[in-house]
């Protein structure tokens, strides 16, 4: 006869909402990630500003499909929305703020690599909001590539920062069509049973 006394209670299951430790890889990478396009778009926007000049004829990069034009944006990304600037930096603020709060609960690379673009584009516009003319907060964004023969579109001039926040967007609607959370658990697919996932 076993002697061994048997405990009843059974083994508690595995919290699925228990916090999880902070990814300091994946913080680091959000983070350098949006160091290196604050770095990329500002310095060539400088670039832009010793080399192009307002107004001037575009400078040809790929004939009949790309060039460099100078402009000052007072509105948001792709010159969209003018004459509102000081909505735009607050809201630039806003979203800098919350990528950085939600950064302690990343668990994915790909979502660590979204949010640094979004991030660093986000700051990296914001900087021409706040330090360019016609003043703090209201100063208009540097933009010179464009686009000529776009599909479906005429497409605006942008910059590297407007560029960056819209592959962060793309790769933001990747990670959600294949079920990645923030977290790095994948949700089941409609249709599909979640012991599969």
């Amino acid at each position: 006869m076993d002697a061994t006394p048997h405990d009843p209670t059974p083994d508690a299951p595995p919290r699925d909402d228990a916090p999880r430790p902070l990814r300091r890889d994946l913080v680091a990478t959000l983070v350098v990630t949006a160091l290196v396009v604050v770095a990329a778009d500002q310095s060539s926007k400088e670039w832009a500003l010793r080399t192009l000049a307002p107004g001037a004829a575009p400078t040809s990069v790929i004939d009949g499909w790309l060039q460099l034009r100078l402009v000052f944006n007072p509105g948001a990304a792709f010159n969209m929305a003018t004459g509102t600037t000081w909505i735009f930096t607050v809201i630039a603020t806003f979203v800098a703020i919350l990528i950085l709060r939600v950064s302690r609960r990343l668990g994915s690379r790909g979502w660590a690599l979204a949010l640094g673009l979004l991030l660093g584009g986000a700051v990296g516009n914001l900087v021409d909001r706040l330090t360019r003319a016609p003043g703090f907060a209201r100063g208009h964004v540097v933009d010179f590539i464009e686009y000529t023969k776009f599909p479906f579109m005429d497409f605006p001039v942008f910059n590297v920062a407007d560029s960056c926040i819209v592959t962060a967007a793309c790769l933001i609607a990747l990670l959600g069509f294949r079920g990645i959370a923030l977290d790095g658990t994948r949700e089941p697919r409609p249709g599909t049973d979640p012991a599969d996932a």
